[in-house]
């Protein structure tokens, strides 16, 4: 029975990893080239769609300005069109060596609407743990009603399962907190 645990700490570290997907798509006020990279900005380029950072490389110099450095020059108008494509706001603009992206800082409303999308991308992580937890309480109330486990040790695991909900729920709320902050922070 102890492998069904670690099977739903898997399932558990699965739905924050998503988590973390979800919340690094959220753009702050600050440059990072996880902005372009993890929205895997698909540009068109040698007859192939193909993700930006297997065509360039993507730094944040300061707080304000992503640089684009693609490793073939040629690819440059094709890299500004996939930008623009990805629908992210940003403008382009390339002195034909690199292309830089200016970030604007974020607007009250918008932060409050990203804010927004924090909360709910971890409500859906939340929604996701308690599937969990429900299925994992069934095959541990199933194994009792089998005669597989006695009464006793299906409490005992269903309080494990009860905790390791409740660890990785925190967990998931650690991260949306320290998003907002990040998102509110002018």
């Amino acid at each position: 029975m102890d492998e069904y645990l670690e099977s739903m700490e898997d399932d558990l570290k699965a739905a924050l990893e998503a988590l973390n997907r979800e919340l690094s798509k959220v753009r702050t006020g600050r440059a990072s080239p996880k902005l372009v990279d993890e929205l895997q900005v698909q540009v068109q380029s040698y007859g192939a769609t193909m993700p930006l950072n297997q065509l360039a490389t993507v730094q944040a110099p300061d707080a304000r300005l992503l640089v684009i450095t693609p490793w073939d020059k040629s690819t440059i108008a094709d890299i500004e069109k996939g930008i623009l494509a990805a629908g992210l706001g940003l403008n382009p603009s390339s002195d034909g060596q690199v292309i830089r992206l200016p970030v604007p800082a974020l607007t009250k409303e918008r932060r409050q609407e990203l804010q927004k999308m924090c909360r709910n991308a971890g409500e859906d992580s939340k929604v996701r743990m308690r599937h969990v937890r429900r299925d994992y309480n069934d095959i541990f109330k199933g194994a009792e009603k089998d005669g597989d486990i006695s009464e006793d040790d299906s409490h005992r695991y269903l309080k494990q399962v009860q905790d390791l909900t409740d660890k990785y729920t925190a967990m998931c709320d650690t991260k949306v907190n320290a998003k907002e902050a990040e998102v509110l922070e002018v």
